[in-house]
């Protein structure tokens, strides 16, 4: 009790007190994270960028609904000879065929973005599976091979989806370089937000309905191709092997 009373009338007892509290309150709240999971060295995290000293990077695309501007970043793309990769949902397939079977013929790479954009983190191992399967079947349709890629739809995952993921035989891909492009916040914002987070390595996130994205592209192809960087399909940038993830989502060769 005497303790106690003398932390009281000290005002820098009073104050290192509360600091630790406060600390001890944030270590305990960050090791109780379940994302600490993803990033523990192991291959149980989605893919967010590449450790490579190249200076290549990924340019992908979700597939969307609503106003639709695929034919516009195609020839954006075919314009500076750009491959992309674009993640499709089953059901966007089903509503533009030509437009998928188009993408793969430019020679673009295709892949799995589920079957019809179901949070998979509230779904059974059984549904997940299943949106896994049906959207590597139209796929198939389009290309005779199963895609290697997928991404969870809105990003969202945790270790049963991760894992459900690599059992299939799929490389769980994210992005580290979010244009937020389906905001609409403005072209010169969007534009800024990309350019200022690029790095070797980086996976890009567009959407194909977005606003801004087809004035942005040329922008950000140019920027980027005048600082010295190529673009690759994201199955062209990825350690396919030999590989761990590191807390921040990097992949690395070992």
């Amino acid at each position: 009790m005497l303790r106690l009373k003398r932390i009281r009338n000290n005002p820098m007892g009073i104050f290192l007190l509360i600091f630790f509290i406060f600390l001890f309150l944030f270590i305990a709240s960050y090791f109780s994270k379940s994302t600490l999971t993803y990033f523990n060295g192991s291959k149980k995290a989605p893919i967010y960028s590449v450790d490579t000293q190249e200076k290549k990077v990924a340019i992908t695309f979700d597939s969307n609904w609503g106003e639709d501007n695929t034919e516009e970043i195609l020839e954006i793309l075919d314009k500076y000879n750009v491959k992309a990769t674009f993640f499709l949902v089953g059901k966007w397939i089903d509503d533009y065929p030509e437009k998928a079977e188009r993408l793969f013929k430019k020679g673009h790479e295709l892949g799995n973005h589920s079957n019809t954009h179901a949070d998979l983190t509230r779904v059974s191992k059984t549904r997940i599976i299943q949106e896994i399967q049906l959207g590597d079947n139209k796929i198939m349709n389009i290309t005779g091979e199963g895609p290697k890629l997928f991404r969870c739809p809105a990003g969202a995952y945790n270790d049963l989806v991760v894992n459900t993921v690599q059992e299939n035989n799929h490389y769980c891909i994210q992005w580290n370089v979010d244009s937020i492009d389906w905001k609409e916040q403005g072209s010169d914002i969007e534009y800024n937000r990309v350019i200022k987070k690029v790095k070797p390595g980086s996976i890009l996130l567009f959407h194909n309905n977005a606003k801004y994205t087809p004035k942005n592209l040329s922008r950000i192809i140019e920027n980027l191709q005048n600082q010295g960087y190529t673009f690759v399909k994201v199955g062209d940038l990825i350690y396919t092997e030999n590989y761990y993830i590191d807390h921040l989502g990097n992949q690395i060769s070992k």
